[in-house]
């Protein structure tokens, strides 16, 4: 039986032996025994072992649906909000940049982004135009943003690893009326300037040289420092559902989409983090996440626009520096996606990584095979693992330090949170349905796809979507839970234990993850086959022993045995991020395809790069060497014991 048809009969039994006028001590007695003889054992088990958790996971819950309607009530946004911490303390540090040592107090990034704001709209912009974002990670980015949403201006955050095509994309489909880059990354720009658009107006942020940046670039900063500092007079009519900014995530569609970002959902991923791990206004937290991500730039950036912290932004991720900068900076609260883990327990031992103050490392994809080393070795209290996307509804935390898992829905209570594991074909992934034409939700230890119920009037069960409706309509099934409603479909398997604990499974559909980022099997399908003149190409990730998340391999029709792997490698450094190379080749007759021509990638993603496993031709992409090499048997072995540099 279910726990709560469980619950149900015990409460049952004991009601009606109360109006049957039973004393309390024999109804209750009664009662209990009803539960026992019911399977009531597990219940009591049950209780036991979750009861403390979900209490605590409903206390948080309560808590953010509380702060978002009462932000509702007062028609605040993030701005708005932001202000009100700058009143409490403005000359607390709000972020220390890592890459020059500056510190800018809250009063500093209020005033850098009341110039931006009056800046942008002395310019022209007004509520609702859009203005691309290209720079590394440093306080001007947030600064940027914050100030543009301050007169309803919507920045569209770039990845800076983007170049041409991509790059052109996703400028383009945000409806960027113009562009802000960083100076660094002026010749990315003016790679692609003529592909822009001739009325893109360009403005250019940092140290640059002249003959680098396009001739119609303005210098944004002296622009900036002519501008009044004063908060703007116009203040747009947005609220806390309207839009903020969007951020870019991989799917199955090829590029990267752009996903909407609302104020609400800005400051409802901020309030879990902060409440679920129950962050203080007197930490400081390391960033060293990409500022274009939702886990650096709202996750962590959030914590100090909305709750005070003082956040350190390192521009790049750094193994050898990560302890040093967390002792220098006195870090309490670090952030990693899995990679980092790894990357920090695979360097030397040194004084650093003892002498640190942090308490607890926020993030997602820490593997359990390293889970237990990482905390013992660096002496981390807490790990507050967590999973979600950008765009979903149905993100879930660890709240409790249990080892692997990524959050839990409680099974005595599951509708409190209406998520679900659902079975799909794992195959196609698409939706089992029993006879009513319902999603067939998953048993304890049943692998499925999660999806969260959609209701768009409450900040915690929304959906946005992307810039793109067709993208959008892609991620909505119905008739999921009951008959009439709409769930958002993560594209993510889990599997859930007997206590309702959840655990990742797999990145289902065209996307993989690697080096953090979501690559698109798509996008690089169509990059390889189009500098090999359209020749057929499955691009999937295949699993690396001890390595976090899937290296890229490209299975390439070469019949006539004519491409050459590192010609092919020479042109994909001048199209791809590193991230999105291929890790692994393999050169076959022919790519296996249905009858409606698309590529079947079973077979070759279940042989992975075993050399025993094929007599086609393998390359492994040495990064020491610069170029793929032969993959036979010693090397094949050197991988899998970790001995070759991925």
């Amino acid at each position: 039986m279910h726990p709560a048809g469980l619950c149900a009969a015990c409460l049952g039994s004991l009601g009606l032996l109360r109006l049957l006028g039973a004393p309390w001590p024999w109804s209750l007695a009664a009662t209990f025994g009803v539960c026992l003889g019911g399977g009531g054992w597990r219940l009591l088990r049950l209780l036991v072992r979750t009861a403390p958790r979900d209490l605590f996971g409903l206390s948080v819950l309560l808590r953010v649906k509380y702060q978002l309607r009462r932000h509702q009530k007062a028609k605040n946004t993030i701005p708005k909000i932001f202000q009100e911490v700058v009143h409490r303390h403005p000359e607390k540090v709000a972020f220390i940049y890592e890459g020059t040592g500056e510190q800018w107090t809250f009063r500093r990034l209020e005033e850098y982004s009341n110039s931006v704001a009056n800046f942008f709209y002395q310019q022209g912009f007004r509520l609702g135009d859009v203005v691309a974002i290209f720079m590394e990670s440093r306080p001007e980015f947030v600064g940027l943003w914050l100030g543009m949403a301050k007169v309803g201006i919507e920045a569209a955050l770039i990845n800076f690893n983007l170049r041409l095509d991509s790059l052109v994309y996703c400028v383009a489909t945000s409806g960027a009326k113009a562009v802000v880059f960083g100076g660094e990354l002026a010749s990315a720009i003016s790679e692609v300037n003529g592909m822009l658009g001739k009325n893109m107006v360009k403005f250019c942020s940092g140290d640059f040289h002249p003959a680098e940046v396009p001739p119609d670039t303005k210098h944004l900063d002296p622009l900036l420092r002519s501008t009044s500092t004063s908060a703007p007079t116009q203040i747009p009519g947005k609220g806390l559902d309207d839009r903020l900014f969007y951020i870019y995530t991989s799917g199955t569609t090829g590029m990267p989409k752009a996903a909407i970002v609302v104020h609400s959902r800005y400051y409802r991923i901020a309030a879990f983090g902060y409440y679920a791990y129950r962050m203080r206004p007197e930490d400081v937290l390391y960033n060293c996440l990409p500022l274009y991500h939702s886990a650096g730039n709202i996750m962590g950036v959030g914590q100090c626009l909305i709750h005070g912290l003082t956040v350190v932004i390192r521009k790049k991720f750094s193994a050898s520096r990560f302890w040093d900068d967390c002792t220098k900076y006195r870090c309490t609260i670090v952030q990693y996606i899995g990679e980092i883990c790894r990357y920090l327990l695979n360097q030397p031992v040194k004084a650093s990584e003892s002498l640190h103050c942090v308490r607890l490392a926020v993030g997602n994809g820490l593997r359990p095979t390293i889970w237990e080393d990482f905390t013992r070795r660096f002496r981390i209290q807490q790990i507050g693992e967590f999973y979600g996307a950008t765009e979903c509804n149905c993100s879930v935390a660890n709240l409790d330090g249990k080892v692997g898992a990524c959050g839990f829905n409680s099974r005595l209570l599951p509708n409190v949170y209406p998520i679900r594991l659902v079975k799909v074909n794992e195959d196609t992934m698409e939706l089992l349905r029993d006879p009513a034409g319902l999603c067939v939700p998953c048993r304890p230890g049943e692998p499925g796809l999660l999806v969260g119920q959609i209701n768009q009037q409450d900040p915690l069960r929304r959906f946005d979507g992307y810039v793109s409706p067709g993208a959008t309509s892609k991620k909505i099934a119905t008739d999921v839970l009951r008959k009439g409603d709409q769930a958002y479909l993560s594209g993510d398997v889990l599997v859930m234990d007997d206590l309702g604990y959840l655990y990742f499974k797999d990145r289902s559909g065209d996307t993989f993850r690697w080096r953090g980022e979501n690559v698109s099997t798509t996008e690089v399908e169509g990059t390889l086959s189009h500098i090999l003149n359209q020749t057929d190409v499955a691009v999937y990730g295949v699993e690396v022993p001890g390595v976090e998340g899937k290296a890229g391999m490209a299975a390439i029709a070469d019949p006539k045995a004519k491409v050459n792997p590192n010609v092919l490698y020479q042109e994909l450094q001048k199209v791809l991020p590193p991230y999105a190379r291929p890790v692994f080749l393999r050169l076959l007759p022919q790519v296996d395809t249905t009858g409606t021509f698309k590529i079947q990638k079973t077979r070759l993603q279940r042989e992975g790069f075993d050399p025993q496993q094929t007599s086609d031709r393998l390359y492994f992409l040495d990064l020491k060497l610069g170029r793929y090499i032969p993959l036979e048997e010693h090397l094949y072995e050197r991988i899998r014991a970790g001995k070759a540099a991925l």
